[in-house]
């Protein structure tokens, strides 16, 4: 009989399933190889090669996007095949294309090794990849610390900087205590399933199959209910949830420019199709634990995030804080979800919204920030419209997105997922994501507001602080980068069909 099994656990190691996982890992290794076999003069050209093997695998993947067979369990049941799978790849690879582009902006600016820069993005890519079609807890485990310890060395990636330096080892001492978190609650979780054989075939607490069918067989379990807690309080570390937010600010500003913004998107965005899997997967029949639970949450990170970033004048901090509360109006719609199906949808084209803003907004920060990448302080863009009046004018659409101002794209996010919480009958974290919509635009619009409308002044004789005259504008790529984020900003916004049409279920 265990013959038998093995030969069926063999038969399902479909490696097809995840080929642009294995490309990204074979062109990380590839731009490793080109670094020794070429010339140093010609090392400039790597980080286009990663560009164009992140690009080349975005284009696979959404031209055989309905190409899969859903909810097809692969690997013995590590891998599960979905459209919410499909979705996080090409939300990822679009995201890590984009930051390849800001790495291009502010690396060569410092010096610091570049081709490992590269390779740690692709790795990190394929990993947040799998993470999202994980189905045994193992599988989880090792995707998500692959991804936490890439993130580790990125943080620090500017080792000479001392800021740098200790954000990663903030970084790391609180991922590792939120790593221990959630693999106590994975271990409770196995110690409550234990190892169960039905039909020759061992199915364990790792599972999630096996977990759903445990729960919703015994749903006063503590033993169980205490580990599926833990296991969501360490995904809320990722995504910045209250009150495990307190890596987020300190993090955001030490980290080079290009890492923020993989952070502040990538790993939120991993951190909720993590969540989304995990609430109507293994951990669906504690609904009614679960959602009191994630209410609280979604609550105190909205108002936290939002009083927080008020008093800011770092734009890193100001990013970090404000995106906290967009984890809580995220939440919102993952506890929507569990009476409003289209709710998980909405999720993700709140996603992609902040995607397209937080980069557009990281881009015009990465030119803004200068050769030692400190101009991180709202002062350093007084006279922004004036003298780059393209950053200015991309800034303002950015911000005005993350704001939810309409006609934007975050806007429209806002209101979907305000309609699931409605529909839901969330009347009180409705109210709450209200009042929080309204205190971030007094943040949001100081920062335009020092763009556009402050005038800089120089310093005055003798002092010590020279004028700080701003970098030059970005090139024709950086110009198209810029404005092409900034066109679907404005276009989702009037034309919501492309994405939502994908997104939402008819």
């Amino acid at each position: 009989m265990s013959t038998e099994l093995l030969k069926a656990v063999a038969a399902s190691n479909e490696w097809w399933a995840l080929g642009p996982e294995i490309i990204l890992a074979c062109a990380a290794l590839g731009l490793l190889v080109l670094e020794l076999v070429t010339p140093k003069a010609q090392h400039r050209f790597i980080p286009h090669a990663a560009g164009m093997a992140l690009a080349v695998v975005l284009a696979g993947v959404a031209l055989n996007f309905g190409k899969i067979w859903d909810g097809e369990e692969l690997f013995g049941g590590l891998i599960r095949l979905s459209m919410p799978g499909q979705v996080a790849r090409v939300f990822f690879l679009l995201s890590s294309l984009l930051v390849c582009f800001l790495a291009t902006v502010c690396l060569p600016r410092a010096r610091v090794p570049r081709v490992e820069f590269y390779h740690l993005l692709l790795v990190v890519t394929a990993a947040l990849m799998l993470l999202a079609q994980s189905n045994h807890f193992v599988m989880f485990f090792v995707a998500l610390e692959t991804v936490t310890i890439g993130f580790y060395i990125l943080v620090s990636y500017y080792r000479e900087r001392a800021s740098s330096l200790e954000a990663g080892l903030k970084y790391l001492v609180l991922g590792a205590l939120s790593s221990a978190i959630l693999l106590f609650g994975i271990v409770l979780l196995y110690g409550a399933v234990g190892r169960v054989e039905a039909g020759g075939v061992v199915h364990t607490g790792f599972e999630f199959g096996t977990v759903l069918t445990f729960l919703r067989e015994n749903p006063g379990n503590f033993l169980a209910t205490a580990g599926a807690l833990l296991v969501i309080g360490g995904v809320a570390f990722k995504i910045g949830a209250f009150p495990f937010q307190i890596w987020v600010p300190d993090v955001y500003q030490g980290a080079p420019t290009p890492v923020t913004a993989f952070l502040a998107v990538s790993s939120k965005a991993a951190g909720f199709a993590v969540l989304l899997l995990l609430v109507h997967g293994a951990f669906a029949p504690l609904a009614g634990v679960l959602v009191p639970v994630l209410s609280l949450l979604a609550a105190a990170t909205i108002i936290f995030g939002n009083l927080s970033a008020l008093t800011q004048r770092n734009t890193k901090r100001l990013m970090g804080l404000s995106g906290v509360a967009h984890a809580g109006y995220l939440l919102i719609g993952v506890v929507a979800s569990f009476t409003v199906p289209w709710a998980a949808g909405a999720v993700w084209f709140y996603l992609f919204t902040y995607l397209l803003a937080s980069m557009a907004v990281f881009g015009v920060m990465a030119y803004v920030a200068g050769p030692d990448d400190s101009g991180e302080e709202l002062d350093h863009y007084a006279r922004l419209a004036r003298e780059r009046p393209f950053l200015g004018a991309v800034l303002a659409v950015g911000v005005g997105s993350l704001a939810g101002i309409p006609p934007l794209a975050g806007f429209m996010g806002k209101l979907l997922l305000f309609v699931a919480a409605f529909h839901a009958q969330l009347y009180g974290l409705l109210a709450v994501a209200v009042v929080g919509v309204v205190i971030s635009i007094f943040y949001y619009f100081g920062w335009i507001k020092a763009a556009w409308f402050e005038i800089w002044t120089p310093p005055a004789a003798g002092t010590d602080s020279p004028a700080r005259p701003l970098p030059a504008g970005p090139k024709w790529v950086g110009v198209a980068a810029l404005a092409l984020l900034t066109f679907a900003t404005v276009l989702l916004g009037f034309f919501q069909a492309p994405l939502s049409g994908w997104l939402l279920p008819r």
